[in-house]
């Protein structure tokens, strides 16, 4: 019987050396996908906000449909074997979009920006794909199911380093690598410029936004290919039962559609699923577009937020995830739903909040919204796809998880097209009034969000046995994967 505290030093040192550089290397894959916000601003109207929205809409997409590969190759070759793919298909593809734009800079390439980052971003968003599953697959049989709300905690201040990385130190390499280096370029922009030898040329050196999350997952990948195992029991430590529950029998190979069908015809998962499409709009919603509407109106630099805009979002999410992964674990027993529910009650205020400040001018308002919204998703994003997907997929959590973060994508390539259709251009997007239908499209997602939470109040996954027993006699659920009690 699993009890609270009963692995040892020498255990918990070999799973931090497991998953820290799993984690410091999906953190980058955000910095090595967000950089196409990044890259929005440094080029100007070499990328519209339309086309920005249209390029991110189908790279979403295509990370969505990704999942239908990359979780059950997860699943058959294991969540290490899987990450090292992916991260190097991401070195490689962020390699080639940088190489784009020098190749444009310094040697005359006429290649249309538009259609060379629809092609490339979309086959970075494939390869990034088996880093969602593989983190969430490789961290299941090293943490039980008591102590995963703790993970989730790890796993959303990851995300959050991450989306750090993204924005804070994106923007600082823009700034790095100005041709005309800009007066006040901060301190991360002044060791880039450093590092990199860039900036004051007269040419905007815009590549190293995509060379330089390449070089550093080129040196994580090494890490994890010397550390990363998929179990305890391939690094020398005895595996243990980890009380979650899988959609399919033990040793049985089903077919991958069939896997599928019975993972979405799971009550939970399903409800999981729903819960996440609502997380991906509400996410990307604030994420993306209020620093394009900080720039439009004329406060980016400005406003301490928008400013430090990485800062702000990585103090949030880990706010979010702390709280939401101990609060589940100490206070609902492990039941994710009842926070995912609080959370969503949050975004539905901050939402409100976000329309109502829209014209504003003490910027606070919006900014205080902003970030709520950003600590609450974070929370739930880590609580469910990060947490709950191992909890009811079992032994089948990559399927789990690629059909649950599809989900989040999904949502994310639909805000992206819509609110890239919706919001104003030109002159007009420098009056706020403007920019009225982006908080009010947000709306309905946070209610949806809400109450599908509150459908899976009680869920946690069932146990047939309390005994302990070995992890190839994991219980199994129905054919056609009856729930958890309630």
């Amino acid at each position: 019987m699993y009890e609270a505290g009963m692995h040892g030093r020498d255990y918990r040192l070999r799973r931090f050396l497991n998953w820290f550089p799993l984690g410091l290397a999906y953190a980058f894959f955000y910095m090595g996908r967000y950089n196409l916000t990044v890259s929005k601003t440094a080029l100007g109207e070499l990328m519209t906000k339309a086309d920005f929205g249209e390029i991110f809409a189908i790279g979403a997409w295509v990370y969505g449909l990704s999942f239908l590969l990359s979780g059950p190759a997860v699943d058959k070759y294991g969540g290490r074997r899987m990450m090292l793919i992916g991260t190097a298909g991401t070195i490689v593809i962020n390699a080639l979009m940088g190489l784009v734009l020098f190749g444009i800079t310094n040697w005359g390439w006429e290649l249309p920006i538009f259609w060379s980052f629809v092609v490339l971003y979309a086959c970075n968003m494939h390869f990034q794909s088996y880093g969602a599953v593989a983190i969430v697959t490789v961290k299941a049989p090293w943490f039980h199911v008591r102590e995963r709300g703790t993970f989730s905690t790890i796993f959303g201040v990851m995300i959050s380093l991450g989306i750090y990385f993204a924005f804070d130190w994106g923007y600082a390499l823009v700034d790095a690598t100005r041709g005309a280096v800009p007066e006040e370029i901060g301190n991360v922009g002044l060791a880039m410029q450093f590092l990199l030898g860039s900036g004051g040329t007269g040419v905007d050196q815009n590549w190293w936004i995509f060379f330089f999350p390449a070089i550093v997952l080129g040196a994580l990948w090494l890490a994890m290919f010397l550390w990363l195992r998929n179990t305890p029991g391939e690094a020398g430590f005895k595996d243990f039962d980890t009380g979650e529950e899988s959609v399919s029998r033990t040793g049985e190979a089903i077919p991958v559609f069939r896997l599928f069908k019975r993972i979405l015809m799971h009550p939970v998962l399903l409800v999981v699923c729903g819960i996440e499409f609502c997380s991906g709009i509400l996410r990307n919603g604030v994420m993306h577009w209020y620093p394009f509407f900080a720039k439009e109106i004329g406060f980016q630099r400005d406003f301490y937020v928008t400013a430090n805009w990485g800062f702000c979002l990585l103090l949030a999410g880990v706010v979010g995830a702390y709280l939401t992964g101990r609060v589940s674990d100490r206070y609902f027993q492990s039941r994710r739903g009842p926070m995912a529910a609080v959370l969503y009650g949050m975004m539905i205020v901050a939402c409100l909040v976000l329309a109502f400040a829209l014209e504003s001018p003490e910027l606070w308002f919006m900014g205080i919204a902003v970030l709520v919204i950003s600590m609450a998703v974070i929370g739930v994003h880590g609580i469910l796809s990060g947490t709950a997907t191992a909890d009811f997929g079992g032994r089948n959590t990559g399927a789990a998880v690629g059909i649950v973060d599809g989900m989040v994508y999904l949502g994310t390539g639909i805000q992206s097209l819509v609110i890239g259709l919706m919001v104003p251009v030109g002159d007009a997007a420098k009056d706020p009034a403007n920019w009225i239908a982006w908080p009010i499209f947000l709306i309905p997602f946070a209610i949806i969000g809400m109450l599908l939470s509150f459908k899976i109040w009680n869920a946690k996954p069932k146990q047939k046995s309390k005994e302990r027993f070995h992890p190839t006699e994991i219980p199994e659920l129905g054919e056609e994967g009856a729930p958890a009690e309630a």
